[in-house]
């Protein structure tokens, strides 16, 4: 209990917003009219964010404890209670989720001409198992909506993708569940060693034998790894990106792909600190090539979507290099970048999307003098690109100075290396942005080319702002997980030294 503070609101506010968007597409199922089904997903997932508000209008951002806490005994037999609560890591990804869901209903309102009833209700019962992962404090419970989670966005990929969707969807099913199949037997093992608790508060209090951390640490970070996903368990990424219609590659981007991250920050690092150590240096590695042959991949794509897809393999790789950094400036970094790989990348998978109802293609040859046709889309477009390009004033580029800053002194050889993903990142950045805007209008496409509406500048807009507000004042954001991180870092090295001495050596070599 010293670890939690109980919800001091009078109502449940976690429990309603994660359900709400569930209520939304319940009501949703009785409707017939595409407008009206439209608008009622359109309120619904304003209304969440509305709803979600408080929560960090009333965090208490000096303390590590879990906040909002509400928990009810729900399977006695086995111990299994519904219980939820945010701490500062968890928190921000409650506002990100709540967003990107109103923007993808924004972007899908003209894209989505066929079974629209079908596709909004697997669009919020997403949103639902989105957040319900990022509250979950009982590792049965995180699992349930981690699951859940497959079924709407394998139909958001299958049912409405492009032509070779229902080959990109089983792709993303198997790579997923043979993952999650690691993970259930972890947690069965967890459960039977931690104490007969799915707690996961009460879970990261036991000491486990360090060579039963390691195989832990390999089942859990089997199932993360996919989901981030780390090299070399990427390539489901962009078979799935490249057929997903627009508010699938938004979710993909923006949340799916920070669940696996998320779940390295919440298990692997508070309950097996010791087999975190050992599996330091390779995680590292990983994450280096990663960024290194994610840019150079992306360097080489004729496809929009694909080289956005290949760039997000380079991005979250800074990701899981920031997280593995075991230091306070790489980690909050790494969060910070997860938040921020969210919104640009969602940002740029939107501008896809608009362009793409107008041409019908997403082969880059087929562009060029975007800025003469189309010069509103332009002014988003390059705010995107720069921020993606980690550009200073931006978002992304204080989240990659905190993660290159943390792995120098972590290891100076990763640290180097990892710079060689920032210089490849401008590069195909700048050089998708030369081919898209500058040169002369191709023919073939001028004649379907007209300017965002105002239902697109409303959709983008807020990710503006955000890019911006976060670029400047960083702290905004940094300053709710701070304290957390902290703590975390704490459990990590509180571990046993002995046992981890000869990768402590190692470390020191290699810096």
């Amino acid at each position: 209990m010293e670890d939690i503070i109980l919800n001091r609101l009078d109502y449940p506010i976690l429990t309603i917003t994660t359900f709400l968007p569930l209520a939304g597409a319940f009501l949703i199922l009785f409707l017939w009219n595409s407008t009206l089904i439209r608008w009622i997903s359109l309120v619904t997932t304003m209304a969440t964010f509305i709803v979600s508000l408080p929560i960090y209008m009333h965090f208490d951002k000096t303390t590590y404890k879990m906040q909002f806490v509400e928990s009810y005994k729900w399977i006695p037999a086995l111990n299994i209670n519904y219980s939820v609560g945010v701490d500062g890591i968890s928190v921000l990804f409650i506002i990100l989720s709540t967003l990107l869901s109103i923007l993808c209903v924004l972007v899908s309102w003209k894209a989505i001409q066929n079974k629209v009833k079908e596709f909004f209700i697997a669009l919020l019962i997403t949103e639902t198992a989105m957040l319900g992962i990022f509250v979950s404090m009982d590792i049965f419970l995180f699992y349930l909506f981690y699951e859940i989670m497959l079924i709407p966005m394998f139909l958001l990929i299958g049912v409405w993708g492009g032509s070779n969707r229902v080959y990109a969807a089983i792709k993303f099913v198997l790579f997923t569940l043979a993952g999650s199949v690691f993970m259930l037997v972890g947690i069965i093992v967890l459960y039977f060693s931690g104490g007969k608790t799915f707690d996961i508060l009460a879970l990261s209090k036991v000491y486990y034998p360090v060579g039963l951390q390691m195989w832990l640490f390999l089942a859990f970070a089997a199932a993360f790894a996919v989901k981030v996903p780390m090299f070399p368990v990427h390539t489901w990424l962009p078979d799935a990106h490249t057929e997903a219609p627009t508010a699938g590659s938004v979710i993909l981007a923006g949340i799916l792909l920070k669940m696996g991250a998320y779940g390295f920050l919440r298990f692997l690092l508070p309950i097996f600190p010791d087999a975190t150590k050992i599996f330091v240096v390779p995680m590292i590695l990983l994450s280096v090539i990663a960024i290194i042959y994610g840019a150079y991949v992306t360097l080489m794509q004729k496809d929009l979507k694909r080289l956005i897809a290949y760039s997000s393999v380079s991005h979250m790789g800074f990701v899981t290099l920031g997280i593995f950094t075991l230091n306070q400036t790489g980690v909050v970094g790494g969060i910070l970048q997860m938040i921020n790989h969210g919104i640009v990348t969602g940002a740029l998978f939107m501008c896809v999307g608009i362009i793409y109802e107008r041409t019908h293609t997403r082969m880059i040859e087929d562009y060029g003098g975007l800025s003469r046709s189309v010069p509103i889309y332009v002014v988003f477009f390059t705010i995107f690109t720069l921020a993606a390009s980690g550009f200073p004033g931006l978002n992304s580029f204080i989240g990659e100075f905190l993660i290159i800053s943390g792995t120098f002194k972590a290891t100076m050889l990763f640290g180097a290396l990892s710079i060689m993903g920032v210089i490849l990142g401008i590069t195909y950045m700048l050089w998708l942005y030369y081919r898209l805007v500058c040169g002369s209008v191709n023919p073939k496409i001028e004649r379907h080319l007209h300017d965002i509406d105002l239902r697109e500048i409303i959709a983008l807009a807020p990710l503006v702002i955000l890019i911006v507000l976060i670029g400047v004042q960083p702290n905004l954001l940094t300053s709710y997980m701070d304290v957390s991180v902290q703590h975390l870092l704490e459990k990590v090295n509180a571990g046993d030294v002995q046992q981890i001495k000869i990768v402590r050596i190692f470390l020191e070599i290699i810096r």
